[in-house]
């Protein structure tokens, strides 16, 4: 059931806010989870959701093939070295640096808010398909690349990674953005997820059940994005990653 409803919630906050994962991997590991299975059986629950995502902005790329084949290549790539990584670290060592990659998760989600009001503010005065460039510079793909590494080992806060790195490359249509960043992160995590599936380190029975909670909190969570407020729901998210970081911390060996 905790599994259930930390999923309904997370596929929801995610429709309004973001931040899904925060929710959905302490609640895996308070399932008695490993921190480095519970990592895993995160991602794959949240994939579904992402099909979803990139459905709903599939017409913000109408004209961006170049971005989306420049973004598909190092998400792919970085996202299975990421997964890579995480499958060949020792689960006690990935039990000591969890819970700074919590903090760090939610630190990226506390600045979310700010930098994504500058680019719609950017964007209020751009045109409706501004892209700087017919196909992105070299520093964007080695840009994404990195993103898609951390993306494919732990993945919380990998979605204001992108916007940012977007950001920097000059666009300024937040829509086009966000359909960019769904497609690269689909990308990243359809690679971890496979190799995560193949490498033996996802609780399915937990996975499958946060699958169906997630679709079904993003459906209502859709239905609710206009209607509630989403600062409330962002200090929500925030204190939860806060609390999961300390508990994390205290639950290491040795009690950090």
């Amino acid at each position: 059931m905790l599994a259930l409803v930390a999923a309904a919630a997370a596929g929801a906050v995610n429709a309004i806010a973001g931040g899904g994962t925060l929710l959905t991997f302490p609640a895996i590991v308070g399932l008695g989870v490993t921190p480095l299975v519970a990592n895993a059986t995160s991602s794959v629950a949240l994939w579904p959701g992402s099909l979803g995502s990139m459905w709903g902005y599939r017409h913000e790329l109408t004209g961006a093939r170049h971005w989306v084949i420049g973004f598909a290549a190092p998400s792919l790539v970085g996202g299975g070295l990421g997964a890579w990584l995480l499958l060949h670290t020792p689960p006690a060592a990935f039990d000591r640096i969890v819970p700074f990659l919590v903090l760090g998760a939610t630190v990226l989600f506390l600045v979310q808010g700010p930098l994504l009001r500058r680019l719609r503010g950017q964007s209020a005065g751009a045109s409706a398909r501004t892209m700087p460039d017919t196909r992105p510079r070299w520093s964007f793909v080695a840009a994404q690349f990195l993103v898609a590494v951390y993306g494919g080992y732990f993945g919380a806060g990998i979605g204001i990674l992108m916007l940012a790195v977007l950001g920097f490359m000059g666009l300024t249509n937040i829509h086009l953005m966000n359909g960019l960043k769904n497609w690269g992160a689909l990308c990243i995590n359809a690679v971890a997820v496979t190799m995560f599936a193949g490498g033996g380190i996802v609780h399915w029975p937990i996975a499958l059940t946060m699958a169906v909670g997630g679709m079904l909190g993003g459906y209502a969570g859709s239905r609710l994005a206009q209607r509630v407020g989403q600062a409330g729901v962002r200090h929500a998210i925030v204190a939860i990653g806060l609390t999961a970081f300390v508990w994390l911390l205290l639950r290491r060996p040795g009690g950090g």
